[in-house]
């Protein structure tokens, strides 16, 4: 571990281990399993093949998926003959993998702290889950905990600022006059980084992972409007929470203004062709 890397692990443990943010996200996606899973897990299993590439995932890698949501990464890595462990902070994503693959069994834990011992894995992943917790740097330095020297750790996240498709609700709410509820905190600056390839990088390098590497991929998400709107407005992340934070009239004035920004993205079959931009970044312990 470089020097830099030990000094900031001993800031991380003396950090309080749960954030106002962990608080936030727990409420944010306690109930939400089924919700996410019909309306916005196809657009996050779309790097999954990536993340398991990136992570040399293949037969008899010992994985760990954090933050397993409702089982894309688990049943992907198991499709490829590895033994696969899960984990989620929330009990209905954890019993949800549990059904969607067989013979995984889902712990409930969360970042930076996981129930298992030093060097216990070959690979650990995050899809899309570094946007979930209040201490980035310490859920990362968690994962290069677990995982055994010279296996490797990778994770996606959202780029920011976001590709037009991320946006659209965000615009439709704005548009609408809703705001970030006051319970709802940001980031605490400290914890915070450039969602850049090079931030993203530079993250996982102050964890303890050698080598970092982060790579930019851009595509577009194809969707039915309804589903789309569907997802936060039935409260899902920070935007579902700005959504609803109006009440029913807020919700339909957001509503129309939306209707009128999808002829940006709606194709003649009514499908929408939304672009989004994610960071795909890995290291090894």
């Amino acid at each position: 571990m470089t020097e830099a890397a030990e000094a900031t692990e001993a800031t991380e443990a003396t950090a309080p281990a749960i954030t106002p943010f962990d608080h936030a996200e727990r409420r944010i996606w306690s109930g939400k399993s089924e919700p996410y899973a019909d309306t916005y897990a196809r657009l996050c299993a779309h790097l999954v093949p990536a993340l398991l590439d990136a992570a040399e995932v293949g037969p008899g890698t010992r994985v760990l998926d954090v933050g397993c949501g409702t089982g894309t990464v688990s049943a992907a890595a198991v499709a490829r003959g590895a033994s696969v462990y899960a984990a989620d902070a929330d009990p209905g994503m954890a019993a949800a993998t549990r059904r969607a693959v067989p013979g995984v069994t889902p712990h409930i834990a969360r970042l930076p702290e996981l129930p298992y011992p030093d060097d216990t894995f070959d690979a650990a992943l995050g899809n899309f889950v570094l946007n979930h917790v209040g201490r980035p740097r310490a859920a990362l330095a968690e994962l290069r905990r677990i995982t055994r020297p010279g296996g490797r750790g990778a994770v996606t996240i959202w780029r920011s600022p976001g590709a037009p498709g991320q946006t659209l609700i965000g615009r439709a709410a704005q548009a609408a006059g809703l705001t970030r509820p006051t319970w709802l905190p940001a980031l605490a600056p400290q914890d915070d980084f450039p969602r850049t390839p090079e931030g993203l990088a530079a993250l996982l390098a102050t964890a303890g992972l050698r080598g970092a590497e982060c790579s930019e991929t851009a595509w577009e998400h194809r969707c039915d409007p309804d589903t789309w709107w569907a997802g936060a407005e039935r409260g899902i992340g920070a935007i579902g929470q700005v959504l609803n934070s109006g009440g029913a009239e807020g919700m339909a004035a957001a509503r129309r203004a939306y209707d009128d920004l999808c002829t940006e993205f709606r194709t003649r079959d009514g499908l929408l062709v939304l672009p989004h931009v994610a960071l795909l970044a890995h290291g090894r312990a």
